[in-house]
């Protein structure tokens, strides 16, 4: 029997996946279309394309966008919320924030109708005091008038119940004697931390998604046990860790981001392997462009995301920032003359209009087709056997040239200058305008597209260098295989520092540390070792904005030392200054969140395995292809990228080939094969 691990990403176009061997050492990957509405079937059959027997599997771990999907389409749930009286409303009211700056109206609606808003007499001070128990019997007429409402799933958002969760947890039993399934939750289950609205929010997505993901879930777990898979299964979460399939039912809200944060997961591992510290990713799918930030071999964490307006989730990810800006991303001219690229994307059906399936409108992987950027005999992802060169190229004359009195090729040329630019500032965004100088980093391009965008970055942002993964086009899938197992807990305390009994904080971190470890060992996996971290929200009194304070807290045997006030203050202060340059004089400091991360460390694989044997330039040389860069034609050598040997140095005009993606070189630039495989593109020295 194999040992062998599968992850799987499904995309917006394509379903990624990353078999590892660990006897071996060796890696198969393919892509195959993305299924609709069902993402399951895609997900199935990437699986059998490279497995036979489903019980040579040990672990299969999927990032998934099931989540995403349903929260930016809209598609979730009917849901309830049974509320404090007086609180129907703050979904709606959500920070009095505004989708446009402009103007007196807007056109919000809440996941949550407000018909299936409904309130009962409770009440529960800042403090942790009841004042007014809950009304019980209030409570099961409420959820009896959400079940006739047709309401599959139920959140009880009652005001104050992070200090005291009394309330919420009678009126919880109290549904759950009554309701048919088991899509009912509180806010302080699934976020006990201060601040009303986000909490309510957080909790009320966590129910939109819950019948969707976990019945998406439970469909991928069925087929793959009647298959003879008797492994694990895990998902990935938004920080970058994995859980079990039981958890992602219950905390679906969890998996928002759960597949561009496998890339990034992968991205950190396979650059610190290369020496890099600092990346920026970009992760170019079919629909989307996602970047994120690397720095000292860290990536950044957000606590708060909001996925689309007023759809505000509390929860720790990965800090990514996305455009619509895919190779599907459609191309058009605005009434005011104006090129623009996205949102739209024509997706994986029909996809680009060289997919010959029935789009009419320009892309910008038709844009690299008509250029002579993509080969036409041999697209990607195995789903056409050949490209229509001449059909991208008419609807580009037809949509982008004509309004712009440009040819096919220069209107091709615009949409990938519009394209690269857009991509430039969101690469921006997340180094230049957060204080990180670009040229100490190296952009690390993934996806299937994105290893074609490569070089204009480092053109259009001033990178350092880029680094082109062994299978870029798979980087997520391979994350999710990398990924670590891993639990996140949150509790507020709103105190100052110097009014804290230490016990308390205490008992709520061991509480956290229990917990975590009790979620590893249901797991079942093996792991390297466990790392537990502390940090804690603080600020000075008066303050709304808080800083993140890491805390170095002694765990033995799962036993946590209990921290000392001046331990905490020292913290504070260090932080604080390192963030804003000074400290306040006779300011009181003040401890809002305390947060805890247990984390279990699954092993890695030697990123060596994957780096070619043997091969030579001459053996990978295919021929040449016109290419299109700037204003002119270049005679440009073609290489099949998986046969280059460690070494190999490849200067542009080049076009390295793969199955799941192509890797482009353009003049006056450099690449070179690194140990791992990996294509290091920099300027040329000559």
């Amino acid at each position: 029997m194999t040992e062998i691990i599968i992850g799987v990403d499904v995309g917006g176009t394509f379903t990624d996946i990353f078999a590892l061997n660990e006897k071996s050492g060796t890696a198969e990957v393919t892509k195959v279309p993305t299924s609709r509405p069902d993402q399951s079937d895609g997900f199935l059959s990437g699986i059998r394309s490279l497995v036979n027997n489903f019980s040579d599997l040990s672990v299969v771990v999927h990032g998934t966008t099931a989540g995403t999907n349903a929260l930016l389409e809209r598609k979730g749930a009917k849901i309830g919320v049974i509320t404090t009286q007086g609180m129907r409303d703050v979904l709606e009211m959500r920070r009095r924030d505004r989708p446009k700056t402009w103007g007196l109206r807007g056109n919000f609606i809440p996941i949550a109708e407000r018909n299936c808003r409904l309130e009962v007499s409770e009440r529960t001070l800042a403090d942790g005091t009841i004042r007014t128990p809950v009304d019980l019997p209030a409570v099961r007429k409420a959820a009896q008038e959400l079940l006739d409402l047709g309401c599959s799933a139920i959140s009880i958002l009652f005001a104050n119940s992070y200090a005291n969760s009394e309330n919420e947890d009678r009126a919880v039993a109290a549904v759950r004697e009554m309701w048919p399934n088991a899509h009912v939750a509180s806010s302080s289950e699934i976020l006990p931390e201060i601040r009303e609205f986000e909490r309510f929010s957080t909790t009320a997505l966590n129910a939109y998604l819950q019948p969707e993901v976990s019945g998406y879930l439970n469909r991928l777990e069925k087929a793959l046990s009647t298959g003879g898979f008797s492994g694990e299964f895990l998902i990935v979460q938004s920080n970058g860790g994995v859980m079990g399939v039981d958890t992602a039912a219950k905390l679906p809200i969890r998996t928002a981001l759960s597949g561009p944060a496998a890339g990034v997961i992968a991205a950190g591992y396979i650059a610190e392997a290369a020496g890099l510290p600092d990346i920026i990713t970009g992760d170019m799918g079919g629909t989307s462009f996602d970047v994120s930030l690397i720095a000292n071999n860290q990536s950044m964490l957000s606590s708060q995301t909001s996925i689309d307006f007023g759809m505000v989730v509390r929860s720790p990810m990965i800090e990514i920032t996305t455009i619509g800006a895919g190779g599907g991303s459609i191309a058009w001219v605005d009434k005011g003359g104006l090129l623009n690229i996205g949102p739209e994307s024509a997706g994986s059906t029909p996809g680009p209009v060289a997919y010959g399936q029935g789009n009419t409108r320009p892309t910008v992987t038709d844009a690299n087709v008509v250029l002579g950027r993509i080969d036409p005999e041999n697209p990607i992802g195995g789903k056409i056997e050949k490209l229509d060169v001449l059909a991208a190229s008419k609807a580009i004359e037809t949509h982008v040239g004509d309004p712009l009195g440009l040819t096919a090729i220069e209107a091709a040329e615009a949409i990938l200058r519009v394209a690269n630019s857009r991509m430039a500032g969101a690469l921006r965004l997340v180094s230049i305008e957060r204080g990180f100088d670009p040229k100490r980093f190296a952009f690390m391009p993934f996806g299937g597209g994105g290893a074609l965008h490569a070089c204009a970055m480092l053109e259009e942002v001033g990178l350092a260098k880029a680094i082109v993964p062994r299978y870029p086009g798979v980087t997520s899938a391979m994350g999710c295989v990398i990924a670590d197992m891993r639990q996140d807990f949150v509790q507020t305390l709103n105190s100052g520092v110097n009014d804290t009994d230490p016990a308390v904080i205490f008992e709520y971190l061991q509480n956290h540390v229990r917990e975590g470890h009790r979620a590893l060992d249901a797991a079942g996996t093996n792991f390297e070792s466990r790392v537990t971290s502390f940090t804690f929200d603080m600020a000075y009194q008066g303050q709304t904005h808080t800083v993140n304070v890491p805390i170095d807290i002694n765990v033995s045997n799962e036993v946590v030392a209990v921290p000392s006030l001046d331990q905490i203050s020292n913290a504070f202060d260090l932080e604080y200054k390192k963030t804003f340059g000074r400290l306040l004089e006779n300011g009181v400091r003040r401890i809002i969140n305390i947060r805890t991360s247990v984390t279990g460390k699954r092993p890695r694989f030697d990123l060596a395995t994957l780096a070619p044997k043997g091969g030579s330039i001459k053996q990978a040389f295919k021929g040449t292809r016109s290419v299109h860069f700037g204003d002119q034609w270049y005679d440009t050598n073609i290489y099949d990228r998986l046969e280059l040997p460690v070494g190999a140095v490849i200067p542009g005009p080049a076009i390295l080939e793969q199955p799941d993606t192509t890797v482009l070189i353009e003049p006056e630039l450099v690449g070179r094969i690194d140990d791992y495989g990996n294509t290091l593109i920099e300027r040329s020295k000559s």
